[in-house]
């Protein structure tokens, strides 16, 4: 099912639901690949909340190609993140609690396109050059990110 979480905000309004999210941490050439977001200018990853009957492993892939262009490969689990600090509120005033299932991708084929109804930019960083601006519910997932990046290279 497609639009689950439109279908929820239509009965919920803007309160408080927790949502499981899948994102995408996409690693080449020693850069990372992140989007800048529409609705708060913020930096972080591709990705997004799960549909119904979707694993996390296929929200995440349906996500980068959606956003990004970007078939993915292989997939590596970076981790789970949850709690207080993966609470949001987006700037249209819609609250969530998310549970996102972080995954790390150096295989992957397509060409770069961002996604304008949510992305207005995809951009390469080097670990050493991540930006400060990073979307509130991305903070602990791009950490973790780089402390993994600095283990492989």
């Amino acid at each position: 099912m497609r639009d689950y979480v439109k279908a929820i905000r239509e009965k919920v309004g803007n309160d408080l639901i927790i949502l499981v999210g899948a994102s995408v941490y996409v690693y080449s050439n020693g850069k990372v690949l992140l989007q800048k977001r529409n609705d708060n200018g913020c930096w972080g990853s591709n990705g997004g909340y799960m549909e119904l009957g979707e694993t996390t492993e296929e929200a995440a892939r349906r996500e980068l190609f959606e956003e990004a262009g970007l078939a993915a490969g292989k997939l590596e689990l970076l981790g789970v993140f949850s709690g207080l600090d993966m609470m949001h509120t987006y700037p249209n005033g819609d609250r969530v609690n998310v549970v996102d299932v972080a995954y790390v991708c150096t295989e992957f084929s397509g060409d770069l396109l961002a996604q304008t109804n949510e992305v207005s930019e995809l951009r390469w960083f080097g670990i050493d050059d991540i930006p400060d601006n990073i979307s509130p519910p991305d903070k602990r997932p791009v950490a973790a990110f780089v402390a993994w990046a600095r283990k492989v290279t």
